[in-house]
């Protein structure tokens, strides 16, 4: 066992967790703790931050307390991406509960904004769509609704977060107000060109800049815990948002790689190099890290429902008891089943972009039973990344073309011909859902695409582990790291390709179904 490690904290939409990794990303202790859900009204999704704070402390003094004769050289954070938090400067106390990526509360607000045609410059500034998912419209609300808010912000009394942030912020004792590229790309306020805060989209969302923190690289000086709340003073050294560090954490270093992480949601994102994409197919354009000052970007498609699906099957209407026996019913279902669900709890995510959706069943017959209504469910997720899958592949070919268009030959382009990001070929799956084996089976079934399971299947701790190590030292360079990583399991497909066309052509005609 080596001496030295690293203590990635992992909070994350249902959960606050802390691993101390080995260099080669083995886990030598972990502790986790349940984050409890709140719904104040239909469509609202709120957390306390104070319970993030505790939690995430917590779990972070009981991995110290295993592992006290491992030295720890840095600490890496990642976090729950567009959760909003507005606190006190002096007090350190929220001002209001975090509102969730999932809210839905400025659905209208957005859509006004919409009407007004402010979509395309918030597309072409930040890569994102005007949509209740991300911070800004948070920001506003929170600034709108609670009392005295507006004042206290524009005095430079309060301070504002996505989780990571906050973590940071309460991990130095109030000392650094600092955020990541990664996270900063996700808010609708962050300019990709200029890789600052934009004058016009604060403008817009009516934000006082003093909120603000700064904007650092993925791995960067974060100051130093108080030794007053960890007892000890650790360097603060990595940060990315939870999909950007699952990126990171699969080696996807090169352009035209791709990862699809399968927790509370569905996120793929397929590494892009130093171009920035614009999505014709409503994907997103975003930062997959940022390291000496150098950015290197990313396609994202985002599904909102994927292991939350079978946490409300589980806790919401108990089809089961436990999430491990959703495997067990799919492989009971009927082999004619055609039950399918369209998992719109919280609307519907990319390549859609509706979010007053709601989910729905259908084909439901006398014979439908418990096994029919999960195998729909895990099939729902395959569904959903096949449409995204879809998008990237246009995206990419399209990008393709165009190079190919203004270079002329490709096979007889010189040295100096810009990389051009390729249509991926495999796809690396990681997250809760990736140790269900029906499941990822499906998954390359519907998609009709190989897909590598790795060993290491905590990719998003390792992700933030790595920046850590980065800047700690631990490593030479991505190089290094890209060598860690190792195969589990290759999957391929095995469903015939009419099966798998009518399924997806169902899901189609269930999807607009659900939009209509």
């Amino acid at each position: 066992m080596t001496n030295r490690a690293l203590l990635s904290l992992d909070q994350g939409t249902t959960s606050s967790r802390a691993l101390v990794m080995g260099p080669t990303g083995e886990v030598l202790a972990m502790a986790q703790s349940e984050l409890t859900q709140h719904y104040p009204e239909p469509g609202w999704v709120e957390h306390d931050p104070m319970e993030i704070w505790q939690g995430t402390l917590d779990m972070c003094r009981q991995v110290l307390q295993q592992t006290q004769d491992i030295q720890i050289a840095a600490i890496g954070i990642t976090n729950q991406r567009e959760t909003t938090i507005i606190w006190d400067r002096h007090t350190g106390k929220p001002v209001y509960p975090a509102i969730v990526w999932q809210d839905r509360r400025t659905a209208e607000f957005c859509k006004k904004l919409k009407q007004e045609n402010h979509e395309a410059l918030i597309q072409q500034r930040t890569g994102l769509l005007l949509d209740p998912y991300f911070s800004a419209s948070k920001i506003n609300w929170m600034l709108e609704e609670v009392p005295g808010a507006r004042q206290r912000a524009e005095a430079g009394d309060l301070a504002f977060g996505t989780v990571d942030c906050w973590l940071i912020w309460n991990l130095t004792g109030g000392r650094v107000h600092a955020t990541d590229a990664t996270n900063a790309a996700r808010t609708s306020l962050f300019n990709l060109q200029t890789q600052s805060w934009d004058d016009a989209l604060l403008a817009l969302f009516n934000i006082p800049a003093a909120l603000l923190p700064e904007v650092k690289d993925c791995a960067d000086d974060y100051g130093v815990s108080d030794a007053a709340v960890l007892g000890q003073s650790i360097a603060i050294a990595g940060v990315a948002g939870d999909q950007q560090a699952a990126s990171f954490g699969q080696a996807c270093f090169a352009p035209g790689m791709m990862k699809s992480t399968y927790g509370t949601g569905c996120f793929a994102l397929v590494n892009t190099g130093d171009k920035q994409l614009v999505s014709q197919n409503r994907l997103l354009t975003t930062i997959a890290y940022r390291l000496g000052g150098e950015t290197v970007y990313a396609l994202e498609g985002s599904i909102f429902m994927a292991g939350a699906i079978l946490q409300w099957l589980r806790d919401g209407i108990h089809l089961f008891a436990t999430t491990p026996e959703s495997e067990m019913l799919a492989k009971q279902a009927r082999q004619d089943n055609r039950v399918m669900m369209v998992p719109a709890f919280t609307g519907l995510g990319a390549p859609y972009w509706v979010p007053e959706a709601k989910a729905a069943i259908f084909g439901l017959t006398r014979d439908t039973g418990r096994a029919e209504i999960a195998h729909a469910a895990l099939q729902s997720v395959s569904l959903q990344t096949r449409d995204l899958l879809e998008a990237i592949s246009m995206d990419m070919n399209m990008n393709m073309n165009m190079n190919m268009n203004m270079n002329g030959d490709m096979k007889n382009a010189s040295p100096t011909t810009p990389t051009t990001p390729t249509t991926p070929t495999r796809l690396r799956v990681d997250g809760g859902m990736a140790n269900n084996d029906w499941f990822v089976q499906n998954l390359t079934d519907i998609t009709g695409r190989p897909i590598d399971r790795p060993q290491v299947v905590e990719t998003t701790a390792l992700g933030a582990a790595y920046l850590a190590g980065l800047q700690a030292g631990f490593y030479n360079g991505l190089d290094e790291i890209a060598e860690n990583w190792q195969i589990e399991q290759a999957f391929d497909p095995q469903m015939s390709a009419p099966d798998r066309e009518a399924i997806y052509t169902n899901w189609q005609a269930a999807v607009h179904k659900v939009i209509d």
